[in-house]
């Protein structure tokens, strides 16, 4: 066979080879494989030896192919064998998560001591992967030390293609860190891993857990069309491996300082209507903090190639001080502290069984103080009060078992738990001051146009009880028949969330119309009825209380074939199942979402020329989304969320209303316009009975080419829709009148605030019959006056590589987008609300009309360029560019043309001064160009193992509007705070670094 023929035969076979070797890679996500091409020749054999001395040896079939699937993550040489010698082979061979690198020998050599011996990295594979089926970017440990980048697992995430960050009010449970949106879905609706364990937060699904910066080996983010080894997420998959030890021992350490005297500031934030309109709002200009940040790691062998151990510690101390509003003028002094360590255990028990031992922390503690600022001259005072201590805390523990149990029968068992505290505190807490609210709504015929307030700063107080436990067990078994590759296994999570919530009270200053009601559902009188309302001014004593220890169940068994049809057609077909149970506090199942859920995955690959120099691909799937654990608090655990509606002739000088005048309302007290007053729910009463998950359907078809061996290029169009949504219905009317016309005697006192419910869809509910059973009355989408829920999503992606060659590397990529409907999912950007499924949205059919329009996590332009140039042998340098079009606009009002409140939610209607006002009418915010660079400097007196760096982080010192306040009240009571700017996107800040490895 001539030398050209050869080649053409191995590059065909390739995608065979990798589909039968990487199935259990891509189901652990933890793992890589090796596969090629070698002549055919009788016992010959390839051995891949990793540099933590695992060996695996497996045959080379009739067709001159071999495969070696699920091997760890590292640097191998693989061999080819014959008659127990090694007559070639290639080192250096990295393997990249996921993913299969590709070995082939195209000749035998002379013999053993004639080692054709080449470098191969992930770098230098071929361009083009004609065995994946999804999207997915990996992002190596080299690189996140070349790239100028906010050492966080979001900030990685946001390299690839689609993904964008999250409403800026939106922090991390676990972290405190920004979040991202993938793809037009919510921010809560995406998984984290961390060596192959789910660390995604159990309350409320608000990020997961991540490991030191300087200890991630590779983050592999997949932003759609994963397979059926992936589930509980509509979103996207943040997976993070861990470096390990290996035969050689390494030491490093690094020190990172940002000081304060080189930060960007953000314009100050005014009022632009009413009464105050051009009045200051909030200053930056005296805002500065300084960050240090020192790290170090050591790795090696505790017995060479049997047992290696790796670990990390991390601790990054952030200083300063932060000015509130005009409404809370306060110059805080805060410190964080946010310590982590990781560390690792790989033992290779024999050749065909590993055992690794993973251990992760990661803490955040916060305090601070509060002094008195003064506006008028831009001067810190005294002392106020203490600001509320947090410390927080992650502890992860993980064990991983792998078998190979023989060359085409490979058994992965994982097991790992993960325990969470959560404790705050406020030193000097004075519990007879009551937290103000709303002060720029006091009466100024009273205060002569200067707020008065006291020094309480807490507004609710958690239980410094609070815990949360996490297990995971997956069991996974890969078998290699013929041309097929089939994985299947188990994925089952618990999670326990222990004396969860939070207690509060306050006084809320309004102001309204003065003839109108301030509720008409349920019944609030027009603040002119009482003493001091004639002009509109009133206030309410809030009260808020949840407290509950819950729990949340899932299951899932799931099953994949990678197929290879021929030389260019590989075809993944994959079936999941997922069950999801909640627990009330009683122990009770109040949700049961365990009827099978079938989530079918079908993607496919055509190497169209049969030489891996262009792919195209598809893929179409479901996914479903389970509950979090906090979903409880206001659904089944018995919360209290109450008004009591005053007008005031005067206020004392704690902010405190005097001369009260109650308010004539439904109750005759304090009304809640979710009907809750504490009371406990019947766990079977809380959800509807037909009740089904979240899920969403993905499509997605795309290609890439091989320009020439320097260039990739390639385009991908993505549909997301999803198909069906879990939020809460308040609408308890229509349930009783639905129910009386079914000739049922409904007592209203027995029904609930609110239902979790399927949006949209017939709903069917068990209302008590007042005998200890219940009647099943059935309400429409019609009944409740609501449309079909709705979120679409379409993208449209093309991109142009460089890998790096040793010089440089580079990657551009372009998104046109467009996320639209009537929910954004399970939480709410515009208002800033994080009760997941329990949103404003959906609670009763009038805050639903005029809602579909573009949602908060659109941005139509994404424009990402990455890349890195070795400028000279002691000098790289680096940029990261990210320009994003803004985000939607809203204006949320009264309802309807005469801008009344007919279901007492006030300003939250899609009206914006009596007009219909779907999201994204009221305009976008700013673009947004960030051009980050960074340089690092490595002398070679140092021999290079001593680095110099710089990162400017928004080089241009760009800082724009990422929200604004929505609420725009009625045009008879307009609300100051409209449109006023609430985030600005971060402004500039230099990190000088010191590095030295080992």
């Amino acid at each position: 066979m001539n030398q050209f023929k050869w080649a053409r035969l191995s590059r065909i076979s390739l995608a065979l080879s990798v589909a039968l070797g990487s199935a259990g890679a891509i189901a652990q996500s933890t793992t890589g494989s090796i596969f090629g091409q070698a002549p055919v020749a009788e016992g010959e054999t390839v051995q891949a030896k990793s540099t933590s001395g695992l060996t695996r040896e497996v045959a080379v079939d009739a067709d001159g192919r071999y495969s070696i699937g699920s091997l760890p993550l590292g640097t191998y040489t693989v061999a080819l064998m014959q008659g127990g010698k090694a007559v070639d082979s290639r080192g250096d061979v990295t393997l990249r998560v996921g993913s299969g690198t590709e070995v082939s020998f195209a000749s035998a050599a002379a013999g053993a001591t004639a080692l054709g011996s080449v470098t191969v990295s992930a770098n230098a594979l071929p361009a083009i992967d004609v065995t994946s089926v999804d999207a997915r970017t990996v992002i190596t440990s080299e690189q996140l030390a070349k790239l100028p980048l906010s050492r966080s697992a979001e900030a990685i995430a946001l390299l690839a293609p689609g993904v964008v960050p999250g409403y800026s009010g939106f922090k991390s449970g676990t972290t405190g860190g920004s979040l991202v949106s993938f793809s037009g879905s919510s921010v809560t609706e995406n998984a984290y891993y961390l060596n192959g364990f789910n660390t995604t937060d159990p309350l409320s699904g608000f990020g997961g857990i991540s490991l030191p910066y300087g200890a991630i080996d590779q983050q592999e983010i997949l932003s759609g069309g994963y397979g059926a080894a992936y589930g509980r997420s509509d979103g996207g998959v943040i997976s993070q491996s861990g470096k390990r030890g290996t035969n050689e021992w390494h030491f490093g350490a690094q020190v990172q300082w940002t000081p304060g005297s080189l930060q960007g500031v953000s314009p100050s934030s005014y009022y632009v209507t009413g009464a105050n309109a051009g009045d200051i709002y909030r200053r930056y200009s005296d805002n500065k903090s300084w960050t240090t940040t020192e790290s170090a790691y050591v790795g090696g062998p505790l017995i060479k190639d049997k047992l290696f151990f790796f670990a990390a510690v991390e601790e990054s101390k952030n200083v300063g001080n932060s000015v509130g509003s005009v409404t809370s003028s306060y110059n805080t002094n805060y410190e964080y502290h946010d310590p982590k360590w990781y560390s690792k255990i790989d033992w290779n028990i024999t050749d065909n069984n590993i055992l690794e031992l993973t251990g992760a922390s990661q803490k955040d503690s916060y305090k601070g103080n509060l002094y008195n600022y003064d506006y008028a001259t831009n001067t810190t005072g005294s002392l106020n009060s203490y600001d509320t201590s947090t410390k927080q805390s992650a502890d992860v523990y993980v064990a991983k078992f792998t078998s190979y149990i023989t060359d085409d029968l490979t058994l992965t068992a994982l097991y790992g738990k993960q325990k969470m505290t959560y404790y705050s505190t406020t030193p000097g807490y004075d519990p007879s001051l009551t937290y103000i609210n709303g002060s720029e709504f006091e009466n100024p015929a009273i205060t002569g146009g200067n707020s008065i307030v006291n020094s309480q700063t807490v507004l609710t107080a958690n239980d410094p009880s609070h815990r949360a436990t996490t297990n995971n067990l997956r069991l996974d078994l890969s078998w290699k028949i013929g041309d097929h590759t089939i994985t299947g296994g188990i994925d089952n999570l618990n999670s326990h969330d222990i004396d969860d919530g939070e207690t509060g009270n306050a006084w809320l200053y309004g102001y309204g119309d003065p003839a109108t009601a301030i509720s008409d559902s349920p019944f609030v009188a027009a603040p002119n009825t009482g003493a001091g309302g004639e002009d509109g001014y009133y206030v309410s004593k809030y009260l808020y209380s949840t407290a509950a220890s819950v729990r949340v169940k899932q299951r899932a068994q799931y099953i994949e074939d990678s197929w290879q049809v021929d030389d260019r057609w590989l075809v993944k077909i994959g079936l999941r199942n997922d069950q999801f149970t909640n627990y009330n506090p009683n122990g009770e199942a109040f949700l049961r979402m365990t009827k099978p859920q079938w989530a079918p995955r079908l993607g496919f690959s055509w190497d169209v020329n049969g030489d891996s120099t262009l792919k195209v691909y598809g893929n179409a799937g479901r996914y479903y989304l389970a509950m979090p654990a906090s979903v409880a608090l206001r659904a089944a655990a018995g919360s209290l969320y109450t008004n009591q509606y005053y007008t005031y002739t005067g206020i004392d000088g704690n902010g405190n209303p005097t001369g009260l005048t109650q308010l004539a309302s439904a109750t005759g007290g304090a009304v809640s316009a979710n009907n809750e007053y504490g009371q406990s729910p019947d766990a079977k009463t809380v959800a509807a009975s037909n009740i089904q998950s979240e899920y969403q359907d993905e499509y997605l078809v795309g290609f890439t080419q091989q320009i020439n061996p320097d260039y990739v290029w390639g385009m991908k169009a993505q549909v997301r829709k999803l198909r069906n949504i879990l939020d809460d219905i308040c609408d308890t009317d229509t349930i009783t009148a639905k129910a009386q016309s079914l000739g049922y005697d409904v007592d209203a006192s027995s029904l609930n605030g609110c239902y979790l419910s399927n949006p949209g869809r017939s709903n069917t509910y068990r209302i008590p019959d007042g005998a200890g059973g219940y009647n099943s009355v059935s309400v429409s989408a019609d009944d409740f006056g609501m449309p079909k829920a709705k979120r679409s999503y379409y993208g449209l992606e093309t991109f142009f590589e460089h890998p790096f060659d040793g010089t440089w590397q580079a990657k551009v990529d372009y998104v046109f987008s467009r996320s639209y409907g009537d929910t954004e999912g399970q939480v709410r950007s515009d208002i800033g609300q994080t009760d997941v499924s329990a949103t404003v949205d959906w609670d009763f059919g009038k805050l639903m009309e005029n809602s579909n329009g573009l949602l908060s996590n659109d941005r139509k332009h994404q424009l990402k360029i990455y890349g890195s140039w070795q400028a000279a042998k002691e000098w790289m340098l680096s940029a990261n560019v990210a320009i994003l079009s803004g985000t939607p606009k809203t204006c949320l009002g009264y309802y309807g043309a005469d801008e009344s409140n007919p279901v007492g939610y006030g300003s939250y209607y899609h009206y914006c001064g009596g007009e219909a006002s779907p999201p994204g009418a009221a305009g976008r915010q700013p673009w947004q160009h960030i051009v980050s660079l960074s340089a690092e400097y490595r002398p070679m007196w140092a021999n290079q193992k001593l680095g110099f760096n710089v990162m400017v982080y928004n080089a241009l010192g760009e800082s724009v509007p990422t929200a604004t306040y929505v609420l725009y009240g009625s045009s008879a009571a307009l609300n100051t705070n409209y449109n006023k700017v609430t985030y600005f996107s971060q402004p500039r800040y230099v990190r000088f670094g010191i590095n030295y490895d080992f």
